[in-house]
């Protein structure tokens, strides 16, 4: 089931840098035929299969703000229905490496506010050029680390259904006699 072509996700990420509410995102499958209410987004994020929105501020008197996630959700929910539609059920999913992308995604963006904070500062610093250069290298040695630490998770993290693993019990796939991967 492929419900959105891969070049549409890519141009809404480029046009929708800045985010997408919820709402839209249900229109936008629902206008390619696959069901997605409301309530089973919230259960999506609530399950932890998405991530949380960031609330932003609306310009206008008495206006609130509006929550507004990564336009990656999108891509995430297309995952979600592909692998319904072969048959997982969300616990599955929810189990699968798609739990371990979501929090990497989490930890990827916590690490860009991060680094956008530091390097505010490093820019009215003295020795400006220094740490700017020290903050680069931290950069991308933490990606780098994030990288790995998908491929492991992913690696280790089984679908049940997949594995034919019996929930509660010792072994199945990536067990104690599995042999240790990268």
């Amino acid at each position: 089931m492929n419900v959105l072509r891969e070049n549409e996700i890519e141009r809404l990420e480029r046009s929708r840098a800045a985010g997408i509410t919820s709402g839209e995102v249900v229109r936008l499958f629902e206008s390619r035929g696959a069901r997605l209410s409301a309530s089973t987004f919230r259960k999506y994020v609530q399950l932890g299969l998405l991530p949380r929105s960031r609330r932003v501020g609306r310009k206008g008197k008495h206006t609130g703000s509006t929550g507004l996630y990564p336009v990656a959700v999108v891509r995430r929910i297309a995952l979600i229905k592909r692998m319904m539609a072969e048959g997982y059920t969300v616990e599955d999913i929810r189990g699968s490496f798609v739990t371990v992308r979501n929090r990497v995604e989490d930890v990827e963006h916590g690490l860009a506010e991060l680094v956008e904070s530091i390097a505010a500062k490093a820019r009215a610093h003295p020795r400006r050029r220094r740490f700017e250069a020290e903050l680069g290298r931290a950069e991308r040695a933490a990606r780098a680390a994030l990288r790995r630490l998908e491929r492991v998770g992913g690696a280790v993290v089984t679908i049940r259904a997949a594995a034919g693993e019996v929930p509660g019990q010792a072994g199945g796939a990536g067990g104690a006699d599995a042999p240790a991967g990268r």
